[in-house]
């Protein structure tokens, strides 16, 4: 039958169809919103989660890097027990071997620098190489910049064998940061010293070079550890995980303050503080060739 012969459907069967299409229109609506808050429901449970596990993680870490520290432990090959790494001449690092610190055994207030600051008598030194000994942070931006201005000049002299350079990381500007950055540092410079001595200053030069800022984080464990593989030391890992040198670095950081250092970077030349005293407004520089000559 063409359209033309179908009978036409009254009002009531028009009216009915229009109803049952606007039914199905609207329940189909209905199964959509329902699916679509079904969708953004379960999206809002997501996002829970993943905050919560991003809380968490901030948290556990926040935890971790703020831990108690103990007041014992041991010291890397290779440095001494006032935190010091005494770099030669092609980035040679003088030797030592491990031995115990205790917070306990430190004097409440010795009256000098350890004597391994200090120089001995002039005849006794006469012909050998300057020492110059710097108390450093990792987040010290001033350090950085005492490097970035020295490091060249310090590296040709050592390996002229005119000077041996020893640096004394500190945990000084832990509140500089939100994870004790400046000991978890100097706990992984430490580390690569103890394992791959002949790294160590690859890896002193890249700490200063990706200097975090004052305030922030800093330069998390992980990187830390790629960082030194990076420059071609052997995996600290578990060393950084274990916060091995953590009570070394304490130590240390407490000895520095017991002994009157108040910031860093503090420099001694033959075991005269550069910057103070008559040397107050002598450039560096100026200070460190005159105990040279002095030695000649």
């Amino acid at each position: 039958m063409s359209p033309a012969n179908e009978p036409r459907k009254s009002k009531a069967e028009r009216t009915a169809e229009a109803r049952e299409k606007a039914r199905e229109i609207r329940e189909a609506q209905l199964k959509k919103d329902k699916r679509n808050k079904l969708l953004i429901g379960w999206g809002i449970v997501v996002a829970v989660v993943a905050i919560l596990a991003i809380v968490a993680l901030v948290v556990t870490s926040s935890m971790k890097n703020n831990a108690p520290v103990a007041d014992e432990g041991p010291t890397p090959a290779n440095g001494n027990v006032h935190g010091g790494v005494t770099l030669l001449a092609n980035a040679e690092v003088a030797k030592s071997d491990p031995v115990t610190v205790k917070v306990a055994d430190l004097p409440s207030a010795p009256a000098s620098a350890p004597a391994e600051v200090k120089a001995p008598g002039a005849d006794a030194e006469a012909g050998k190489p300057v020492k110059v000994v710097l108390y450093v942070d990792f987040i010290c931006p001033v350090c950085k910049n005492f490097e970035a201005q020295y490091n060249d000049q310090l590296t040709k002299l050592r390996n002229d064998g005119k000077i041996t350079v020893e640096y004394r990381p500190l945990g000084f500007l832990d509140s500089r940061s939100t994870t004790n950055y400046s000991s978890r540092a100097a706990n992984a410079a430490a580390c690569v010293l103890n394992e791959s001595p002949e790294k160590y200053s690859d890896f002193f030069n890249a700490l200063y070079e990706k200097q975090p800022a004052e305030g922030s984080a800093g330069i998390s464990d992980s990187d830390l550890k790629k960082m030194a593989t990076d420059v071609g030391a052997k995996s600290i890992d578990k060393c950084v995980d274990d916060k091995t040198y953590r009570p070394y670095v304490k130590y240390t950081t407490q000895e520095a303050q017991a002994i009157g250092i108040t910031g860093t970077p503090t420099v001694f030349v033959e075991g005269k503080q550069w910057g103070k005293g008559d040397s107050a407004q002598t450039p560096f520089d100026q200070f460190l060739q005159a105990a040279i000559d002095a030695k000649k």
